[in-house]
């Protein structure tokens, strides 16, 4: 279907008379009976139940229908002097992209007023001594000021704006329609027609461009909102109207300011808020003046996009000025402007959350050792006292991922808790409370500097922990435990697929906590807006960031931490070998690799390459770990070097650097221990690596040379775990260099600092001509 382009239509509504046929008469291979859709036809849709608002900003992609408010202040130049051109084409290009997604957009916009305003007066200035010439003969004026109204200005500057809105959408081959509407245009009797005609505009793939007309319209009157709908008294509310009277998903309204603050942006303690909430009180936010172009202001835009809400439109409210891609990035689920929602725990603000944290861990380095030995234990009997509660809640996760199927099957496995699974945990905090309560404090170093000079190097925990993980429910009590042992507070981020269960055992670690008021060093968020606000305002608030998860989620926070200065402990991928040798006892190769491989195979301390010694290709050896493999119902893939050996082979050899967190995994041939460890280092992600020998030389070799955070001999790659190093439990594990590596217990979530006691001492004496001098006596350490 060919359509004519850059359709211009200025659209006005009769009370009886329903226009879309005027829209379509150029269209004539198009059946209009096809294209209108009839007054009765949106009655009848007015009493269907509103569409579901998007609770998070990583939904919104899913909006097919956009409404975008052009203010005054965006559409202006800051002399006033006429459209900011630029702005407006950045704009226009962004719409022209969401319009080539499929999606509807509409544009109500502002600007007609400064358009015809420079029009105006450039005019006057070209024309006044001319006409002063003819009236006065003189060639004076008097009355040198002309005062020009601004609806003057709107007659003269709104054929001009639409004119360039439908000449820059000409450069994409969009086409445009003018929709001038009136205050009676939106009452009930009479909206149905300006819905279809928008409605089949749309369909018709045409961006509506619309404004009231403001050359006739009559300033605003403190009119009050009746029939529950908003009065309409500048374009922020015109827009509202619109977007929810057409059923629109997104309502973008673009202004000078990055969205809400609460305060006037610029002034003291004036705080930008990326998320708010429907429950969130407005008496903490203070309204600034409007802008000195348009009729609208903030309040104005909070008011309309909180009525947009509750009626069914998601709205973010932004900064037109951007020179980013404002409106793309909002589509996109990207932390832009201030996105509006009814999520009920967006009335907590992250940073608010984080601060707490830090209060609350600075009462638990406050408590003695026996008292945090107290609260883990109190958690090891809340969770085996609660088992029914908890295993209801994750009934309810688990047959919720079922009905949806958006869960991979790896997934699923981490998601599923067991009684037995639960007893476990018990007996890991446990382990934790013997083990680690006491290590806040703990005197590492003791130093005599000089006479009555000493320095002790002590442990202290590093502050506030964000704990980001995908899926398994188990990880909550035991980060807990070791933050609560530490003395670390702890921000505890879960994947929406556990929820019920996340807040199961949240509720059970808040007990805990209380038994010495301490509940507010734990704090648990659920929207993914959340942790991008902690990421990315975490300087001061978050000390680590620690995610557990795929290697894609992992990657994803590494990225967005990438420009803060807050360090991220965690490891992409778990690649993990084992190498069976030459000289082996075969049932321990079997055992081994069946271990590594089908115990869990979803964990990232899971074989995922099998690393054979060439020389075992054709003996029981391999058969028998062939069949073991087989039996357990995993999938093998041949490396290049021994598809090469065998006379049937796949035609695309396997991915030697996969992490197939499943019953997979590839099997590569080594001519012997120097090359398997070459291949470890090329493709192995330095995570753990095992060897299978009888043979001692060739076990230290591999020990000495693997470069990997866990390195085992005739052992399965799944010790690689907090629980069975005996830490009691871990924060994950961590393939990085720096601080800790390997399963991170509770010594890696400790720093320290120096302590330094004198009489007073100053360093002046210490000089080449001063009267002390340095001793550096390491002294012995009590066992603290």
């Amino acid at each position: 279907m060919a359509l004519c382009r850059n359709t211009f239509c200025v659209l006005k509504f009769p009370r009886r008379q329903l226009m879309p046929a005027k829209v379509c008469h150029r269209f004539s291979t198009i059946p209009e009976s096809s294209l209108v859709k009839q007054p009765s036809d949106i009655l009848k849709s007015e009493s269907v139940d509103k569409k579901a608002k998007f609770l998070t900003r990583a939904d919104l992609h899913k909006a097919d229908r956009i409404v975008v408010k052009l203010g005054s202040a965006v559409l202006t130049r800051s002399d006033q002097g006429g459209i900011a051109l630029g702005r407006l084409a950045s704009i226009v290009e962004q719409v022209a992209e969401l319009h080539s997604q499929g999606k509807e957009v509409m544009i109500v916009s502002s600007g007609a007023v400064a358009f015809g305003k420079r029009r105006l007066g450039r005019e006057l200035m070209m024309s006044q001594s001319v006409r002063d010439t003819i009236r006065h003969g003189n060639g004076m004026s008097k009355n040198n000021h002309c005062n020009v109204d601004s609806k003057s200005c709107a007659a003269v500057g709104q054929s001009g704006l639409v004119s360039l809105y439908e000449s820059m959408f000409a450069q994409y081959s969009i086409s445009t329609a003018q929709v001038l509407v009136s205050k009676r245009d939106l009452d009930r009797e009479n909206r149905m027609y300006l819905q279809s005609t928008l409605d089949n505009l749309l369909s018709l793939s045409i961006v509506p461009i619309i404004n009231t007309n403001d050359a006739v319209t009559p300033p605003p009157d403190p009119e009050i909102d009746v029939d529950g709908a908003i009065a309409i008294r500048d374009n922020d509310s015109l827009a509202a109207r619109l977007a929810v009277q057409t059923h629109t998903d997104l309502l973008v309204l673009m202004s000078d300011v990055d969205g809400l603050f609460t305060a006037p942006p610029g002034t003291e303690n004036s705080k930008l808020l990326h998320t708010f909430s429907t429950q969130d009180s407005t008496d903490k936010i203070e309204f600034g003046k409007k802008s000195s172009v348009g009729t609208g202001g903030m309040d104005s835009k909070l008011q309309a996009a909180v009525w947009s809400l509750q009626h069914g439109t998601s709205v973010v409210i932004c900064n037109g000025f951007s020179r980013g891609l404002a409106l793309l990035d909002i589509v996109e689920g990207r932390k832009t402007g201030t996105f509006f929602t009814e999520a009920k725990d967006s009335n907590t603000d992250a940073s608010s959350q984080a601060h707490d944290a830090k209060e609350g861990s600075r009462k638990l380095q406050q408590l003695e050792a026996a008292e945090r030995k107290d609260i883990l234990l109190k958690l090891a009997e809340l969770l085996e006292e609660h088992e029914d509660e908890i295993m209801s809640a994750n009934h309810m996760d688990v047959s919720s991922a079922k009905k949806s199927r958006n869960l991979s099957q790896p997934l699923m496995d981490r998601l599923v808790m067991s009684p037995a699974r639960l007893r476990e945990l018990a007996n890991g905090v446990r382990q934790v409370a013997e083990k680690s309560a006491s290590t806040v404090g703990k005197v590492l170093c003791k130093r005599k500097l000089a006479k009555d000079l000493y320095a002790e190097q002590i442990s202290v925990p590093i502050g506030v922990l964000l704990i980001i993980f995908e899926s398994r429910p188990d990880c909550l009590p035991q980060i807990a435990s070791l933050a609560i042992a530490t003395g670390n507070g702890v921000v505890l981020k879960g994947g929406k697929e556990s929820m019920h269960t996340n807040r199961c055992l949240f509720e059970l670690v808040q007990q805990a906590l209380s038994l010495h008021n301490a509940s507010e060093s734990a704090q648990l968020v659920e929207s993914r807006d959340k942790v991008s606000d902690l990421i990315q305002d975490a300087a001061g608030s978050i000390d680590l960031i620690i995610p557990r998860g795929s290697s894609e989620m992992v990657r994803g926070i590494q990225e967005m931490a990438a420009g803060t200065s807050v360090p991220v402990l965690g490891h992409s991928e778990g690649i993990c070998h084992v190498y069976v040798d030459r000289e082996c006892s075969v049932d321990m190769a079997t055992r081994v690799v069946q271990d590594a491989k089908c115990n869990y195979p979803a964990a990232c301390n899971a074989l995922e390459t099998l690393l054979i010694h060439k020389d075992l290709i054709h003996t029981s050896i391999f058969k028998q770990i062939n069949d073991v493999l087989q039996a357990e119902g995993v999938k093998v893939h041949l490396g290049p070097k021994i598809a090469s050996r065998l006379l049937f082979s796949p035609a695309d050899p396997a991915n030697l650097k996969k992490e197939y967190s499943g019953l997979e995994c590839s099997v590569e041939i080594v001519d012997g221990v120097e090359e398997a460890v070459r291949h470890i280092h090329e493709h192995g992600s330095s995570h753990t690596d095992t060897i299978v020998t009888t043979n001692e030389e060739k076990a230290n070799y591999f020990l000495k040379n693997v470069d990997s955070a866990c390195v085992f001999h005739n052992a399965s790659t799944r010790f690689a775990d907090g629980q069975r190093l005996g830490l009691g439990a871990e924060v994950g594990v961590s393939t990085t260099r720096i601080h800790a590596r390997g399963p991170v217990g509770a010594e890696g979530l400790l720093t320290y600092k120096w302590i330094v006691r004198g009489d007073g001492h100053i360093v002046r004496d210490f000089a080449a001509d001063g009267t002390l001098h340095f001793d550096h006596i390491d002294l012995p350490v009590e066992d603290n």
